[in-house]
Formats: C-alpha cells, structure tokens, sequence
C-alpha cells in the first residue's frame, strides 16, 4: 500500500453555537470534512491540518476542535496559523507531543515513506506570516538528515504571490525567498502544503510544486483584481490526498468534501461508454 497523507486547511472553529464572522458555524463542515476521509476507499496514514485551527485560539475552541477530530483513528499534525494561539494550542492538545513545550512548532515525523516537515510562519498578533533565521536554518539542517526519502514541507502562509491580492497583503512577508532556495537545495521535497487561502492553488517553486488547499467551510472568492474586496463564499469545500507512488513521488488528488451520487460503473448493461 503507497503512503497516504491528507491535508486539511483553515477550519476556523469556534466555541459550540458561535458563528465565524456572525454568520458561518464551521463545525458541521468540520464534520462533513472528517467524514469524507473516513469514507476513502484507502485511509491516509496520517492527517496534516495547516493552521487556523480555531477562529480566535480560544480554550473552548481548542476543546471543540478536539472534539470534531476525535473520530479520526490516524496520527493527526497540527501547525498554527495566524489566528491560532500556540500555548492554548498546546494546551488544548496536551498528547500532541510533537508541538513542543515552547518556541515554534516546528517538527519532523515519519508518515509512512514519506517525511512530513512542518514550519512555523506565524507572527504573534499579526495576519501575516513571515519565516526568520531561525527557523529557515532550522528546516535547513532537517532537510539536510533526510536527503534520502521524499518529503512534504507543511506551513500556513504560502511562500508565493497568489494574484488574490487582499491575502497577498497578509501572506508570508519574510522569508520566501530564502525558503525558495532551500527547498532548490534539495531535489527530494516533493510537495510544499501550504493554507491561508481557502481555496486551491498551485505554483512552481524551488524546484518542486507549492500549493494550497480548499478549507472545509468557506472558500475566499476568486477575485484577481489587485484591489478586490476581500471576500468569502461557500464553494465546494474540499481537501488534498497526497499518494507517494512506487518511483517515490508524490501524486496530489484534490477531493470533495460531502457526500455525492455514485460511484456507478461506466460499463452499464454490457455497454461501454467512452
């Protein structure tokens, strides 16, 4: 069996009966969305959430949200995005040793064939992210101990310019760059995973492919004029399989969330259809 590695985004839970924006309660799409992985035909061996876990980083939104994955029988990963509170995260979390004591969150896990690398782009009270020194030298000397397996690179804010100019603004400010050329430096990344955007995007960089994923609520509007509104809508939600094939790379499926007609054969009463 390859390895199976879902990715979902920017969930934005709140406390139970509280809407996200006055309007939107995120928690049953939370549900369809974990339901979704649960009915793949091959389960993942893990899940990666990129950040905006919760809507404010709230305790009682941390605990809701463990409530909403606990179906989930999979290692479940999760990384901060800007409007997630790491120490409530930790707290709300307390067997997710991965996240660490202090600091950023920042780890290194086996998934199966694969490593999955996870950076904190975080900027405490900001909406932007941006990525220092430190934690590019820290991805530096990862990246340098695994050369010899295919790697997935998990962050919130993605590394790139996505035309959605609102979001452009509060994307990742510092760093990119820098990031570009580590990942340049090692041909094995074969993915980076990235949030922020609620909806899917794709881009080369580094060398390898840069993405972002459809959240499981709302989806920002696609508006590429630079001074678009900024805007939400409730889009199809959905979210990202990632399959490491049997040459060692990495095949990306978008998947709906929800439940929809089918699966029928195309070879319906002898008859095949083309």
């Amino acid at each position: 069996m390859n390895t199976l590695l879902v990715q979902l985004t920017d969930l934005h839970i709140r406390e139970p009966g509280c809407l996200a924006y006055g309007r939107l309660d995120t928690a049953p799409y939370l549900r369809r969305a974990v339901a979704s992985v649960l009915r793949l035909k091959q389960q993942p061996d893990a899940v990666v959430i990129t950040g905006d876990l919760s809507d404010f980083g709230r305790p009682a939104e941390y605990r809701h949200l463990a409530q909403l994955l606990s179906p989930l029988p999979m290692p479940v990963y999760l990384l901060p995005g800007n409007h997630d509170d790491r120490d409530e995260l930790r707290r709300g979390f307390p067997d997710h040793t991965y996240l660490g004591a202090s600091g950023f969150v920042q780890y290194s896990v086996q998934v199966g064939g694969l490593r999955l690398i996870t950076l904190d782009t975080v900027e405490h009270g900001q909406s932007h992210g941006a990525l220092c020194a430190s934690r590019l030298d820290w991805l530096e000397r990862e990246l340098a101990l695994h050369g010899d397996q295919p790697v997935i690179v998990a962050m919130h804010h993605p590394p790139f310019e996505t035309l959605i100019g609102h979001m452009d603004k509060i994307g990742l400010r510092d760093g990119a760059a820098q990031l570009e050329a580590i990942i340049a430096r090692h041909p094995n990344v074969e993915r980076v995973l990235c949030g922020h955007l609620h909806r899917s995007i794709d881009v080369r960089f580094g060398g390898t492919i840069a993405s972002t994923s459809p959240a499981p609520a709302h989806q920002v509007a696609l508006d590429l004029h630079p001074d678009a509104p900024a805007r939400w809508m409730l889009e199809p939600a959905g979210f990202r399989l990632c399959a490491l094939d049997g040459a060692g790379r990495v095949v990306s499926h978008l998947a709906a969330a929800g439940e929809f007609e089918g699966p029928y054969p195309f070879d319906e009463g002898g008859a095949s259809i083309d």
